[in-house]
């Protein structure tokens, strides 16, 4: 009796084993026959911010002129793409506010530079967790540079602090941490940068490689903004993946 218990019980593992791996198969084959509805479940999540046409969902400010008021068209769209001029410093920043989020872009370097930073690198930023009380240059925030050169260091305005490799950033007007890591293309090609901020911390990719990261940032929702800095840049595909405020990773 005994054996015949073995034996019926080997027999219903096998059978349940054999149903699993059918089972198996069966996914196996969906996913081989329709990819495209999962990789679009997932693209579906990421959204649009900037729609190519106008600058519906953004504000300007410009240090000369003041909130909306753009005479010399420093920010401009021309088939698809923002154009930035740089000719006068400032920003447009999203109308909505974010906290957890994956946000991508493309950005490439123009030709033209402004005074006063005629003479130095092509600067600008993106900026997020953007605190606005009142616009000016540059709103409390935390920034991901884009300058040339340094595309990935981690610049903290207005007192704003993290930590990064275990040790917590000096509150100050202007903070920087050095990129730990190089992604940047050559001037004139399109880089593409990516900010992950989740539960306090921060990932910046460049063209796929993780630039710079830390945790426990004092400022975890605000605005996204994007900079004009006495350079001339371009962006395009600026799109935004929103991650619940309950996530734990």
């Amino acid at each position: 009796m005994l054996v015949n218990q073995v034996t019926s019980g080997v027999n219903e593992f096998i059978a349940n084993f054999l149903t699993l791996v059918n089972h198996m198969k069966q996914i196996l084959l969906l996913l081989t026959l329709f990819p495209c509805v999962f990789v679009n479940a997932q693209i579906n999540k990421i959204k649009p911010i900037f729609n190519g046409k106008d600058l519906e969902g953004w504000t300007k400010f410009l240090q000369k002129q003041g909130v909306n008021r753009d005479p010399q068209n420093v920010f401009k769209i021309e088939d698809g793409v923002l154009h930035v001029s740089g000719q006068d410093f400032g920003y447009i920043a999203t109308k909505k506010s974010y906290k957890n989020f994956h946000l991508s872009l493309e950005f490439k370097w123009g030709e033209k530079k402004y005074p006063p930073r005629e003479h130095d690198k092509r600067d600008a930023g993106v900026c997020y967790n953007v605190e606005i009380l009142k616009d000016k240059i540059w709103p409390k925030s935390v920034e991901c540079q884009i300058q040339e050169g340094d595309v990935g260091d981690l610049w903290l305005v207005d007192s704003v602090t993290a930590f990064v490799d275990g040790i917590k950033t000096e509150p100050k007007d202007y903070a920087t941490v050095m990129k730990i890591r190089d992604g940047e293309r050559s001037h004139g090609e399109w880089n593409k940068v990516e900010i992950i901020s989740k539960n306090g911390k921060f990932n910046f990719i460049v063209n796929g490689v993780l630039v710079n990261e830390g945790e426990y940032v004092s400022l975890n929702s605000g605005r996204i903004l994007l900079q004009s800095e006495g350079a001339e840049i371009f962006y395009r595909d600026i799109k935004i993946e929103e991650y619940p405020d309950l996530v734990i990773n």
